[in-house]
């Protein structure tokens, strides 16, 4: 079963992936923040992390910085989410594989996650 880590400060966003996810046979592990996240991928390696940019703690820019730089981590696929235009996000923020705006559509979610990983097994 493929794994997906879910970082995201709004629970709601948290919840309604991490149900889109589960109903289609992934397995979701959520975080709050990217300290969370980091200490997540200490634990497990997921096949792919649905990143929200801006968190209180420790941001998206700073959590993917961290990913990017250990070489355990590096390849994973990342989807950098937010409310805000790719354009902004791309100024402070490069490294991603997709970008997912918020607010999405479950079909956008299931699209671009099996875009990079493929169907669930």
């Amino acid at each position: 079963m493929q794994t997906v880590l879910v970082v995201d400060d709004e629970f709601g966003v948290a919840e309604v992936l991490q149900s889109i996810l589960e109903d289609e046979g992934y397995r979701v592990v959520t975080a709050i923040n990217g300290k969370q996240a980091l200490a997540r991928l200490g634990e497990f390696k997921p096949d792919l992390i649905m990143l929200d940019y801006m968190m209180p703690i420790m941001d998206g820019t700073h959590t993917l910085k961290a990913i990017r730089n250990d070489a355990a981590l590096a390849s994973i696929p990342v989807i950098m989410m937010s409310s805000l235009d790719e354009a902004a996000v791309r100024e402070t923020c490069t490294g991603y594989n997709s970008f997912l705006r918020k607010p999405f559509r479950a079909v956008a979610v299931l699209n671009l996650v099996a875009q990079l990983l493929g169907s669930p097994s």
